[in-house]
């Protein structure tokens, strides 16, 4: 976009520079037929002489290596002796190379700085830029007003990535009152130029059903149009949808075909999905090797599911060795980062002494961290060890109090275990005990001890 621009201005200029409207022109058409190197032999001299926009053309040369050799810093020279006159494009373009440390340190102050000055004179790519420094409070501290200031001035323009933003902005309340009908509006603007970002999001208001009726084909169809254009959010999610028959027929090698091009891409839920239909042999042959692989490179990121994943697999002696201290290892990294599931496993590690020494209390607490986000079986575990004293003092209060809650998620056992122990009880025990659950549960889990 900005080559196209930076031409665009140059086919006004020699107009009003007569003087050197010969090379410009012939420089211009040499540009458009491909023949970059006399485009830059014709334009460097008028560069030389100061004119801004022309200098800033060449740093677009030089920095994208178009009939020269590519050189950042012979860019980042001639972007300056344009900005340095008040030439937006070169300003932004400025922007851009501290943002990526070409040529330069990475300096998000800088960033800011070149972004504030393209942006006040109306460069439309810069205002989106800035708008999302603000919005992320990268460089500068997080202000969604100021993200949004910025937003609608490029989206007036017609800049798709700031419409798309704008939509983001309201469908997460960012700075404004949360509205998915006002966010659906601005995604609709943004995907009218193939805004491949917002054909995602847009996908997602259907997928839940926000703003719009929930509608699974077409986020189906959202997603794959954001997908052909490489977003790997899409990718991943039309795979899943694949993989779980939402919206188009259920198809594993489907699946696996998108969660593939997600994952290549690095998006660590597509490497662990990719991994689970490799462990199961979903669309694909089945391969231990293959998942512990995709496993591995998602768990590397710090997704909980893959660490998950690989602690199940060391637990079981799937595709690796059966390793118990491993599977702790493993267990207690998705455990932390909040994976009821792994909290529960750690917990069963705890009881029973594999792969680390028993310990009924640090059972207990990784239970009690699982059944605050409703892990049936772990309330139920727990009314068991308040029954039976084990980390806890025995307590037949308590122990009716999570067989109750376990029992209302649908864990059969745990209804007959609460009229089992309630036949222990007095009548003033068994209400404390249905209060202390109704509390519990009417806190989501918050307040059940």
């Amino acid at each position: 976009m900005r080559s196209l621009l930076t031409f665009f201005l140059l086919l006004q200029l020699f107009i009003r520079q007569p003087a050197w409207a010969g090379d410009l022109e012939d420089g211009i058409a040499a540009y458009k037929r491909g023949d970059y190197a006399t485009a830059v032999r014709l334009l460097r001299p008028i560069a030389q002489s100061g004119n801004a926009q022309v200098q800033s053309a060449l740093g677009f040369m030089y920095e994208t290596g178009t009939g020269v050799t590519k050189d950042y810093q012979e860019a980042l020279k001639w972007y300056r002796l344009a900005a340095g006159q008040g030439n937006s494009e070169a300003q932004f373009a400025l922007g851009e190379m501290f943002r990526m440390g070409q040529a330069v340190r990475q300096d998000y102050a800088e960033v800011v700085k070149w972004y504030r000055l393209a942006a006040a004179q109306g460069q439309a790519s810069a205002q989106v830029n800035l708008g999302g420094m603000y919005d992320q409070g990268t460089g500068v501290t997080r202000d969604y007003q100021e993200a949004l200031k910025w937003y609608r001035l490029a989206a007036a323009k017609g800049e798709s990535q700031a419409q798309s933003n704008l939509g983001v902005m309201y469908e997460k309340g960012n700075g404004v009152t949360q509205d998915y009908a006002e966010a659906v509006k601005w995604y609709r603007l943004a995907v009218a130029q193939g805004n491949a970002l917002a054909q995602h999001n847009l996908g997602v208001m259907h997928l839940r059903g926000q703003g719009v009726p929930q509608d699974f084909q077409e986020a189906a169809k959202w997603f794959r149009l954001a997908a052909a254009q490489g977003n790997a959010l899409a990718q991943h999610n039309l795979g899943l949808m694949y993989d779980n028959g939402k919206g188009v027929t259920r198809d594993y090698k489907e699946a696996a075909k998108w969660y593939l091009l997600a994952a290549a891409q690095g998006l660590d839920t597509a490497q662990n999905n990719l991994g689970g239909l490799y462990e199961k042999g979903n669309g694909v042959t089945k391969n231990y090797e293959e998942s512990i692989k995709w496993y591995r490179l998602a768990a590397a990121q710090g997704y909980a599911g893959a660490l998950f994943n690989l602690g199940l697999m060391y637990e079981k002696g799937e595709g690796l060795p059966q390793d118990y201290a491993e599977a702790v290892k493993w267990y207690r990294q998705a455990a932390a980062k909040g994976l009821d599931s792994a909290q529960f496993n750690l917990g069963v590690m705890y009881d029973n002494g594999k792969g680390i020494t028993r310990d009924y209390k640090e059972a207990a607490k990784w239970y009690l961290l699982a059944a605050a986000q409703g892990v049936a079986l772990a309330q139920y575990n727990l009314g068991w060890k308040y029954a039976n004293g084990q980390g806890f003092t025995q307590d037949n209060v308590r122990a009716h109090m999570w067989w109750n809650l376990s029992s209302a998620l649908g864990y059969a056992d745990a209804a007959l275990n609460r009229e089992n122990v309630a036949n222990k009880m007095t009548p003033q025990q068994i209400a404390q005990a249905q209060e202390l659950a109704r509390r519990c549960k009417a806190s989501n889990y918050k307040q059940c001890n």
